[in-house]
């Protein structure tokens, strides 16, 4: 039996254009009906779709109608029936974050790539890193810092420098964004289950946002930062194209 599909676009043109393509060809449903939702654009659209259906029990399969389109599989309407049947399961697991404002109020929010601390004056925030409840940098002077899973290491975490992580492993990259001091700090490597606390030294000063997948917190005062393993995100990739073989293929080019 063939499975039924939700076709899910961005506001692109291109996107637009492939889902009228696409639906006209195969039909489709409402996504919490689908067996698999397949959805069009690029790697931003990809994570509202994983953030939008993270609790319906269909896979999602993205075909790129984007720009980089990391985590998307190649556009095509031929073989699409084909493709789903013999696709590859991976399985990723979100970040949380707890973030306290100036003003008193808390802010949650998940993050499928990275959560990250940016200065948001003319001066370089001072931050304070604890983890698992222990001190481990008493002032990071910087533009910013960040914690990436192993599926997001590839973003804004490599463009800082940062490593770029197997996407099986059970760690998270800590790295900071362009450090005076401690001087040319990269960061470091932690366990999936390490707790992660950011504390804003002097904010009123030196003002900090926090960003969860481009949800924005501004004026933080501290901000936790935790791997959520009770959510599972699951993406479907062509054999030979998953995030593994592209996490691979990121560091040779």
């Amino acid at each position: 039996m063939d499975r039924k599909i939700a076709f899910v676009a961005s506001d692109a043109p291109s996107a637009q254009t492939a889902r009228a393509a696409l639906v006209g060809r195969y039909g489709t449903v409402p996504e919490d009906q689908a067996d698999v939702i397949v959805a069009l654009g690029g790697d931003g659209f990809m994570l509202q779709t994983l953030h939008r259906t993270q609790d319906l029990r269909a896979p999602v399969y993205g075909m790129n109608r984007g720009t980089v389109g990391f985590l998307m599989n190649e556009y095509s309407e031929t073989d699409l029936r084909e493709r789903l049947a013999c696709a590859e399961e991976e399985v990723i697991n979100p970040l949380s974050m707890t973030a306290q404002c100036a003003d008193g109020s808390m802010h949650e929010a998940l993050a499928i790539n990275e959560v990250s601390l940016l200065r948001a004056g003319p001066q370089a925030a001072k931050l304070r890193i604890t983890i698992d409840k222990r001190l481990r940098l008493e002032e990071l002077v910087c533009d910013g810092a960040l914690v990436a899973t192993p599926a997001g290491s590839t973003a804004y975490n490599y463009s800082a420098h940062g490593p770029i992580l197997p996407i099986g492993s059970d760690v998270l990259a800590l790295t900071a964004v362009a450090a005076f001091r401690p001087r040319r700090w990269r960061g470091a490597l932690l366990p999936k289950t390490a707790h992660v606390r950011f504390d804003v030294i002097n904010p009123d000063r030196r003002p900090v946002m926090a960003d969860a997948d481009s949800i924005w917190v501004e004026n933080v005062l501290w901000v936790e930062i935790q791997s959520d393993p009770s959510i599972e995100h699951r993406l479907l990739f062509d054999p030979g194209h998953g995030l593994e073989e592209r996490l691979l293929r990121e560091q040779f080019v």
